[in-house]
């Protein structure tokens, strides 16, 4: 019997190994990584069945690794596995591809259910989720400053995330493998699309936006 490939990712160690040790004996678990650069790399090499990613990674949060795997790897399936429990958040992750969406809180058991279920091509919604998303859908999105965000491209939402890091241009420039120079466009073409005067804000925004 083939098994389901699974790439694990996850900032936290321990986590990601009680991860394995849960799933090994029902999956292939072919990876583990800790940074969402990292795990894009990596299932573009190994092309996993499954992917299971935590939001709040470092260097390229899940969200965006999410979007990026989709378009490099469209036949692996992704849920994303997380502590936060905001709705439009998991909006957002079914919108840039996302099978599944659970909460860390949820029983251990339901991380295998849910790969099972998006392994046949079909979604998964932990249970302690699912109204909070069918009442969002329902409901018709207002317009708000926040919404500039949808315009931003792939690359300035890396800019973004590295700079409310605290990460110097040099650092953005090498992680990104561009010159400071056009670090320094893009945050300055950045700041003027969302509208916003200082460092400061730009990081408030990027917290409040769950990019970084």
């Amino acid at each position: 019997m083939i098994r389901t490939r699974v790439l694990l990712a996850d900032d936290h160690t321990l986590l990601l190994e009680a991860f394995r040790r849960l799933l090994s004996d029902d999956f292939d678990v072919v990876g583990t990584v800790s940074d969402g650069r990292a795990l894009v790399e990596a299932a573009t090499t190994l092309r996993p069945d499954v992917v299971v990613v935590d939001i709040g990674m470092p260097l390229l949060n899940g969200i965006d690794a999410t979007r990026a795997i989709r378009q490099a790897v469209p036949q692996t399936r992704i849920i994303v596995l997380t502590m936060n429990e905001d709705v439009d958040l998991a909006v957002e992750a079914f919108r840039v591809g996302a099978s599944g969406y659970l909460l860390k809180r949820s029983a251990a058991s339901e991380l295998s259910t849910a790969i099972r279920e998006v392994a046949c091509n079909r979604s998964y919604v932990t249970p302690l989720m699912t109204e909070g998303l069918l009442m969002t859908t329902m409901q018709p999105r207002g317009a708000n400053s926040a919404d500039r965000a949808d315009g931003l491209s792939p690359r300035q939402r890396e800019v973004i995330q590295l700079v409310a890091e605290g990460r110097s241009m040099k650092e953005v420039a090498a992680i990104l493998s561009i010159t400071p120079r056009t670090v320094a466009f893009h945050k300055y073409r950045i700041m003027e699309q969302l509208q916003v005067k200082t460092t400061a804000e730009l990081i408030r925004f990027a917290v409040k936006r769950h990019i970084v």
